[in-house]
């Protein structure tokens, strides 16, 4: 028999006390007290474990509102978006006007298997952050390759505001080129006005440091009195937010259709930035979306001054082609230069100072000197 019956058979039939009783075998007078009314109102049956479930439960999830975090949960994984538990109460916020907290939702998800408790991570205490105060006072901007239905390579010009993580530009080229950077800059400036810096890593389309030289973005830039900050090299880390944005994008362009065209790639990125920018409440911004954080706060603005960009020289050797042309790069476009066709198959020495342009031959004749005109592919000799 089981203590509860040993007990109430102690003190009805053997005639002991309740203290004594409880006394003897440490248990509680008021679980005794009970024992004996459950008996005496339902016999054995009364003796019987019960559950300690509560008859009710007012804080329970109404099943309705349960079904609507799964519906959530499902719809949001399936687009590719981030569907964590604060993504799915900033959603559920919109629609309800009251929704359960965070860790209730997480405890409803992972009831019903949609998530699996890991070991914690490191705290983020022990993580050393940086963070612009401001709107526009870091831009990061970082490629990242992607593939077309026919697994052909192109690359990704991502750009976001480091305070508000805001999208400010995301372009899509077969190869990006330092004019690429440049006119997307321009773009983007064009909307969200001029940051007051600018954070890359050192690929080559970034910066000409490397070669000894300036590329077409390190120029304008200091043009315009931006600073321009680089990365540690092989620590990407420093460009985090714009690294960690480039997983975001291939998440949900994962699970879009493919696409085989520069045209239908920018699409998508345009349809997943503004749903990034005005629809995502992003976790480090205290889940307001980006548009609002950028929207917040004063907007930083270039304060260094203005540099008159150093004349760049260079020396090329060539040789005049069956049209009478050569052809010179000048921020990363190409230009054809015309010399005549009485010079044609001719070897010549190219002397540039930035837009001054002097064709000699070996001899050190000059055949032609010019301006550059950079807004036009071919420069015509003049009449």
């Amino acid at each position: 028999m089981d203590l509860a019956g040993y007990v109430v058979n102690a003190v009805l039939v053997e005639g002991r006390s309740v203290r004594e009783v409880a006394a003897a075998h440490a248990i509680s007078k008021t679980w005794v007290y009970e024992l004996l009314a459950r008996y005496r109102r339902d016999g054995e049956a009364g003796l019987v474990p019960r559950s300690k479930r509560p008859h009710s439960s007012p804080t329970q999830v109404d099943p309705r509102l349960e079904e609507a975090i799964v519906e959530l949960r499902k719809h949001l994984a399936e687009e590719g978006f981030d569907a964590g538990p604060a993504t799915i109460h900033y959603h559920l916020s919109r629609r309800h006007e009251q929704v359960p907290s965070v860790s209730t939702i997480w405890r409803v998800l992972a009831r019903r298997g949609f998530i699996v408790p890991q070991p914690h991570k490191r705290p983020k205490s022990s993580y050393i952050r940086f963070e612009a105060q401001l709107p526009n006072e870091t831009w990061q901007a970082d490629t990242t390759h992607w593939h077309f239905e026919d697994d052909t390579d192109v690359e990704i010009l991502n750009i976001i505001d480091d305070h508000s993580r805001l999208i400010v530009a995301s372009k899509a080229f077969v190869t990006t080129k330092g004019g690429d950077v440049v006119a997307t800059f321009y773009e983007a400036a064009s909307v969200h006005g001029f940051p007051a810096s600018m954070l890359t890593d050192n690929g080559a389309i970034f910066t000409a440091g490397p070669r000894h030289g300036r590329c077409a973005i390190e120029t304008e830039l200091d043009s315009l009195g931006i600073v321009y900050k680089h990365s540690r090299p092989y620590h990407p880390q420093t460009c985090g937010k714009v690294e960690r944005f480039h997983q975001t994008l291939k998440r949900w362009l994962s699970r879009q259709p493919p696409v085989s065209t520069l045209d239908e790639l920018q699409t998508q990125l345009d349809c997943f930035a503004d749903y990034y920018n005005t629809q995502r409440p992003h976790r480090a911004r205290d889940r307001v979306t980006p548009a609002e954080a950028f929207a917040a706060r004063i907007k930083a603005a270039p304060n260094a001054p203005a540099l008159a960009p150093p004349t760049h020289f260079r020396v090329r050797r060539d040789k005049i082609d069956k049209t009478g042309r050569v052809t010179l790069r000048y921020r990363s476009r190409i230009h054809h230069i015309g010399v005549g066709r009485a010079h044609k198959n001719t070897r010549v020495l190219i002397l540039v100072a930035d837009l001054d342009i002097r064709i000699l031959t070996t001899d050190g004749e000059v055949l032609r000197a010019l301006t550059l005109d950079p807004t036009r592919n071919y420069q015509p000799i003049n009449k």
